[in-house]
């Protein structure tokens, strides 16, 4: 099985779990998909686009820190580049 099949499979998995939210936003869950609505697809989708959010603020976060800790040597090669650049 190749992988992008194997993940096209996977992505089709799903496991039956139970969770517990309160009644008001039941509520508001079904206000939002209105009769036809899936609420699990829709609390799918939630923690989908959250997950993926918090990886994207990780990841922002973890090139900061790698910035922040080259930046006296990226300051300097940036001045030494504009050392060479012809004054009008």
């Amino acid at each position: 099985m190749t992988i992008q099949r194997l993940i096209s499979y996977t992505d089709y998995m799903k496991v039956k779990t139970s969770i517990t939210l309160s009644e008001d936003l039941i509520k508001e869950i079904d206000t939002l998909l209105g009769q036809s609505g899936n609420r699990s697809a829709f609390v799918e989708q939630v923690l989908r686009d959250f997950l993926a959010a918090k990886a994207q603020r990780f990841n922002a976060t973890k090139e900061l820190e790698i910035l922040n800790q080259f930046a006296d040597e990226l300051n300097e090669e940036a001045n030494d580049t504009l050392s060479y650049q012809v004054k009008w």
